[in-house]
């Protein structure tokens, strides 16, 4: 009987850690776990700040690889590894260390002290006026708030002191990967660094030149490589996975899950968790005639064609602890996921209504001064289950402004694969899908980034 060889995926998310084996014959999950990270700290910028401290986040992944089963543990060949995009950590010698126990590692741990926070992809520091005030990108993308080098630029501009403390930068996965291989210089993949701003990903280069310009300190740039690339071996046993497995370079969350949910080059794939995505895959970059869709590195060199609003089960979820908070003021405390249920339930009943809202609570990234309104409110339209139908319709429609169904028709686009617990949990939502694309939404057994993590690494052989 063959031995058995499994592939570790890792999806290092915004609001959780998600980790699963991989079968890579059957194409199954032999195991899985998560555990929110609970990772948000204040930030000195306030609430245009964004920041998350990487020892919990880091302390998540143990907790979840540590309770995947050891027996299966020890059949892992590969590790793949995503997380959320555009986010920058800070880092010196000395930023982790191995936890041993009777001379065997038992866990690595980031060291807070020889590191910076995660500046998250939902910082806002970067004000349109400062953004402008840029060189522009040698790039096919634009540079946005929240971006690794748009933030480290700010650093430059008005925290010198802080970079000086640092050698070395790159997203909350490529540091997770540089700390389980003992990496000298971190490695990054060609997704990631898109997604940082100032990448040329036809080059697969950063616009060096450019950057110098400005006296930005391009040593803090990670090593780019393609995605699915091996970045490194693991430097110890870990859990039971044997030392010397290879690790594979940091991906993108959003390529990731599309890439476990994809059947067809006729799918689009539609993802709602904290914020929203609808993407599809082509060939090469292409004017499509709309300013509010990206064409980001996929795998194969092909890209995804992508409309991201930075407005999804964020709102939604802003929606319902606010119901939750006036109930509370009102002396009714009430269970959030009563309210869910509730909300979910009425909007389902809920007839159309003249009632317009505008749900761009965080702006977005083409109109990041954007604000959120309601309109064409009446005595017919004031029922709770209206407001939240017309809530979830207004996310949809965003999201078709910026990606019109005329674009998914002319890519002869045949059905959405639905993706994400925002969409998956919310019939409303789904039905205002339908409408708005007039195409049939579907869910498949895909839809896991860390699934995907695990899929983009089987094919290498480095």
């Amino acid at each position: 009987m063959s031995e058995k060889k499994y592939i570790l995926g890792m999806d290092i998310g915004t609001t959780s850690v998600k980790v699963c084996v991989y079968d890579p014959i059957t194409k199954e999950l032999i195991a899985k776990q998560n555990k929110d990270t609970a990772a948000n700290i204040p930030s000195d910028q306030g609430i245009e700040g964004n920041k998350q401290d990487v020892p919990k986040i880091v302390s998540a992944v143990h907790y979840c690889v540590s309770r995947l089963p050891r027996d299966v543990l020890r059949h892992v060949m590969k590790i793949g590894v995503c997380g959320q995009m555009h986010g920058v950590v800070l880092w010196r010698n000395g930023a982790w260390e191995k936890i041993e126990k009777d001379g065997v590692v038992i866990r690595f741990e980031a060291t807070r002290e020889n590191m910076s926070a995660l500046y998250t992809w939902q910082d806002t520091r970067c004000k349109p006026e400062f953004l402008e005030s840029l060189p522009k990108p040698d790039s096919h993308l634009n540079c946005y708030s929240g971006y690794g080098v748009a933030t480290l630029i700010w650093m430059l501009k008005h925290k010198p002191e802080k970079l000086r403390n640092f050698n070395y930068s790159a997203t909350v996965q490529d540091f997770v990967v540089a700390m389980l291989c003992n990496l000298d210089m971190p490695i990054t993949s060609d997704q990631n660094a898109a997604s940082w701003g100032y990448f040329n990903t036809e080059k697969n280069d950063w616009n060096t030149d450019i950057l110098k310009s400005i006296d930005f300190p391009i040593n803090l740039l990670p090593k780019v490589v393609k995605s699915g690339n091996i970045a490194g071996q693991l430097s110890s046993s870990w859990n039971g996975i044997p030392e010397g497995t290879p690790v594979g370079a940091g991906l993108g969350d959003l390529q990731c899950s599309i890439l476990a949910t994809l059947e067809s080059k006729q799918d689009a794939v539609l993802n709602i968790s904290t914020s929203a995505q609808l993407a599809f895959v082509v060939d090469k970059i292409s004017n499509l005639g709309c300013n509010t869709i990206e064409h980001l590195p996929y795998f194969d060199n092909e890209y995804l064609v992508v409309a991201a609003s930075l407005n999804g089960g964020n709102v939604l979820a802003t929606f319902v602890k606010m119901l939750q908070q006036w109930m509370l003021e009102l002396g009714c405390p009430i269970p959030q996921s009563k309210v869910w249920e509730k909300v979910i339930a009425l909007g389902l009943e809920a007839p159309a209504s003249a009632m317009k809202i505008t749900p761009l609570l965080l702006g977005e990234r083409h109109v990041p001064k954007a604000k959120a309104s309601v309109e064409n409110i009446d005595l017919s339209n004031i029922q709770l289950g209206q407001v939240f139908k017309a809530l979830c319709d207004s996310l949809i429609d965003n999201l078709h402004v910026m990606m019109p169904k005329e674009i998914l028709q002319n890519a002869h686009i045949k059905r959405i694969v639905g993706n994400g617990s925002g969409l998956s949990r919310n019939a409303v939502l789904q039905r205002a899908v339908e409408h708005y694309y007039s195409l049939p939404l579907e869910f498949t057994s895909g839809g896991d980034a860390a699934k995907g993590a695990a899929i983009a690494v089987m094919s290498n052989n480095d």
